[in-house]
């Protein structure tokens, strides 16, 4: 069997606050946030929680959102 290893990447993918995200899909912030509190997801996007409680979503995925493709 061989083994690979994987280098983590050094520049981990960009994240934005839901304040930020929110104003780019043309909602406000509480309603991301309800529907990852209800769902466990937000337009099939799982942020990231902080241990503050805060949720950080991956940049890349609203663009493609706002842009008209899947998450």
């Amino acid at each position: 069997m061989k083994n690979t290893h994987t280098v983590p990447s050094t520049r981990p993918a960009e994240k934005i606050s839901t304040e930020v995200a929110a104003p780019r899909l043309a909602v406000k912030p509480q309603t991301m946030r309800a529907g990852f509190c209800r769902h466990g997801h937000y337009m099939n996007m799982v942020p990231v929680k902080l241990p503050n409680g805060r949720l950080l979503w991956d940049a890349a995925a609203v663009d493609r959102l706002t842009s008209g493709e899947v998450a």
